[in-house]
């Protein structure tokens, strides 16, 4: 005798075993998106943060160089004045660049693919889950009729 499965129970198993598949499906594809969001934010970082050392390096040299050349120019008459202007232009620009750097600093980008699809995810089992409600629901009322 075979022992196969019929009847209300059999299609509850299996639609439970298809629900399970599916959500370890849905897991698994949700974990390498983060997998590689993180694997390129990784990149990401290290690249700004290269490009930042080499540009910081450079602009001191630069400002550096042009505060020698003011500091030169105006020896004889407001030597001065031109280290101290010099000086608070540059505390300025450091300022500006300090807030600038808290601005982008709080703009969140980690993960935001992997949110979003977990948004949806949500949005869709939700609708779904509210359907198979309606349809029980006047699935029932024939039933009572």
């Amino acid at each position: 005798m075979g022992q196969g499965r019929s009847g209300p129970a059999a299609g509850l198993f299996n639609a439970g075993r298809r629900l399970l598949g599916t959500l370890l499906s849905a897991g698994e594809t949700r974990l390498r998106l983060v997998i590689v969001e993180l694997q390129e934010e990784r990149d990401r970082f290290f690249s700004l943060l290269l490009m930042a050392f080499t540009a910081l390096l450079l602009a001191t040299f630069g400002i550096g160089m042009l505060m020698l050349w003011v500091v030169v120019y105006f020896w004889d008459t407001h030597r001065l004045l031109a280290i101290g202007g010099a000086a608070g232009i540059l505390l300025l620009l450091a300022l500006l660049l300090a807030l600038r750097v808290k601005a982008v600093a709080s703009q969140p980008t980690l993960l935001r693919s992997t949110l979003a699809r977990l948004s949806e995810d949500r949005d869709s089992i939700e609708e779904h889950v509210d359907e198979h409600r309606v349809g029980r629901q006047l699935d029932d009322k024939d039933a009572r009729r």
